[in-house]
Formats: C-alpha cells, structure tokens, sequence
C-alpha cells in the first residue's frame, strides 16, 4: 500500500491562503479560518500542501493499518470552497436544509461563494461533525 499524500506538516497556514489566486476563495478560505478557530478551539494545521486541518484522530482499519487523519478540514479549491465533514451528512438533514447553495460529496461539502450559505448553520454542522469524530474516537488529539 502506498503511503497517503495528505499528511500533516508544519507548511504556513496563513501563507498558503493569502497566495491563493482567486480572491473569492482567498477571502473565503480567511474568512473559513477565523470560523473553524471559533467553532474547534483548535489551531490550523496544514495537511498536504492545500488543506487547513484542525484536530486530528487515528483511524484503524480493518486490517489493523493506522492512520491519523484530520477532525474537520477545509480546502480554498480553485472550483469550490471545500468543508470536510468527516461524519458525512446523513444525520444532518435538518441543517442542510437550512445551509444554502451548496454541494456535497461523500465527506465534502463544496460552497461557491461563502456569503451563500447561513454562517450559523455552518458553525452548527462544523459543530456537530467534531462532536461524532471525537465521541468516535475518544483519546486522540
């Protein structure tokens, strides 16, 4: 098995967003810093050269393989903020009704512009996620 590409690092965090190109997703990825610094009580960490991590848990799989992964992450992607909500989205129906314009993959939650989406629901959803990871995962970091 090779080894994963999304590793935590010590990069710079605020470096890395003040040198992305779009400014909608440079403001927006400033902005997603202040909000998951508020939300986690965590300090950003970068994972691989374009995810801002905060948090971090070990994941064991089946086969006894560990690997330490991020609580919640975002990313300034050049077609979409990306939002990593690690639990997924299944039993978060009744804020992602109340979100806004958004899209979702298995564990990403993809937003066009930040002023789309209600900010509050946001903090709730990042919120929520942390709370299953570490009930999850009790012990990590």
């Amino acid at each position: 098995m090779s080894e994963l590409k999304t590793q935590k690092n010590d990069g710079d965090v605020l470096a890395f967003l003040q040198s992305v190109e779009d400014p909608q997703r440079r403001s927006d990825g400033l902005s997603m810093l202040k909000i998951m610094e508020e939300v986690t009580g965590e300090q950003p960490v970068m994972w691989g050269p374009s995810i801002v991590g905060y948090g971090s848990y070990t994941y064991k799989y089946p086969n006894g393989k560990e690997m330490e992964w991020m609580t919640t992450a975002f990313s300034p992607r050049k077609q979409a903020l990306t939002v990593y909500i690690m639990a997924g989205f299944a039993g978060y129906g009744e804020l992602m009704a109340r979100l806004g314009r958004y899209k979702t993959g298995k564990s990403c939650l993809y937003i066009k512009k930040l002023e789309e989406v209600d900010l509050e629901v946001l903090k709730e959803l990042i919120r929520e996620s942390v709370k299953f990871i570490q009930e999850r995962f009790p012990n990590n970091g």
